[in-house]
């Protein structure tokens, strides 16, 4: 990121630029000629998709509140700054509560602070509004909302550890694709790749349910267990982990390939990956490979693909390597 190299005053105008477009983009009598504009700036800057992508999320939470006669007000005893991408996108949204916020708290409606984390090419670590501690992957990105009742996670996309503050009386809520993991305190570890997701526990206790929307808590695991859910699963499948599993690495900067056929390699490598590595045909799939890898230097990987295993590699027209076994030699006659 580089809003660091920003004024306030600049930062405060992407902001406000923000809201603005969040708020056109989703009216009905939006233009194209609108639209275009908005490509255009939402593509100027990396603040101003980050900013955007922030306002999408308070947009998302706003339309689970009633319907507004009234202004939004800043929450008592709240100053209106800390409080500025809320009030400032759910005002210009028309999505304010007619109590005001401070009711809406109480109602366990409104959260009384947000939070939009995203990590690049760097692991970063972040403290959430609650204290809890959280380690983002490379390319990741999530937010985090302090409800009355509850501490809520999104994670969109990429993967975290996550080492939670106990709190019995406010659980914590990590919504990851279709599903939910619920906590009061503990360290664990969730992946997010396309649409589907796997939780590591390292310590204390935590319920996965595969899907948010059915009822009941979900599977509870305890430590050195994982979980793996996908749309469509009723409930996660549960399976055990042992002393020398890798899932971890990336927080030492590491991808390790224990001798996985490349079909299960390639989730692993792909999320640290531009373009994702595709399998030419689903044969070079159970082709194994093996290592230890910097994850940032991945790319260097998949080049010399060819060197240590029978494929070689070409490009598909979205520009995505694609791995192609060798063709075997005929016997001699």
């Amino acid at each position: 990121m580089t809003q660091d190299t920003l004024s306030e005053a600049e930062y405060d105008a992407i902001t406000d630029a923000a809201a603005h477009w969040c708020m056109r983009m989703h009216a009905v009598d939006c233009s194209a000629q609108e639209r275009h504009a908005f490509e255009q700036w939402f593509a100027a800057h990396p603040l101003h998709a980050f900013e955007y992508e922030a306002m999408l999320e308070i947009w998302q939470v706003a339309e689970h509140l009633p319907r507004p006669e009234s202004a939004l007000v800043a929450p008592i005893g709240k100053p209106l700054k800390s409080w500025r991408h809320y009030a400032l996108a759910a005002s210009v949204c028309a999505l304010a509560l007619p109590l005001g916020a401070f009711a809406g708290w109480n109602l366990g409606w409104l959260p009384n602070s947000f939070e939009h984390f995203a990590s690049t090419d760097n692991v970063r670590h972040v403290t959430l509004g609650d204290g809890s501690q959280v380690e983002l992957n490379l390319n990741t990105e999530l937010t985090f909302s302090n409800y009355k009742d509850e501490r809520r996670v999104t994670l969109k996309k990429g993967e975290a550890f996550f080492e939670v503050s106990h709190d019995m009386s406010h659980p914590f809520i990590v919504k990851a694709g279709e599903g939910r993991i619920r906590v009061t305190g503990t360290r664990f570890n969730v992946w997010l790749y396309e649409d589907q997701v796997k939780v590591n526990l390292v310590e204390g206790s935590v319920l996965v349910a595969s899907n948010s929307q059915l009822s009941g808590d979900g599977l509870r695991l305890g430590p050195s267990m994982q979980a793996r859910y996908k749309p469509g699963d009723y409930m996660p499948q549960i399976s055990q982990t042992y002393a020398n599993d890798s899932s971890l690495a990336w927080r030492n900067g590491k991808l390790v390939l224990d001798n996985l056929a490349l079909s299960e390699a390639l989730p692993l490598i792909n999320r640290y990956l531009d373009k994702p590595l595709m399998l030419g045909e689903s044969s070079v799939g159970n082709i194994r490979v093996g290592g230890i890898y910097n994850v940032k230097e991945l790319n260097s990987l998949v080049s010399s693909l060819p060197r240590v295993l029978p494929v070689y590699l070409t490009r598909n027209k979205e520009g995505n390597p694609v791995i192609n076994s060798m063709p075997q030699q005929p016997p001699k006659s």
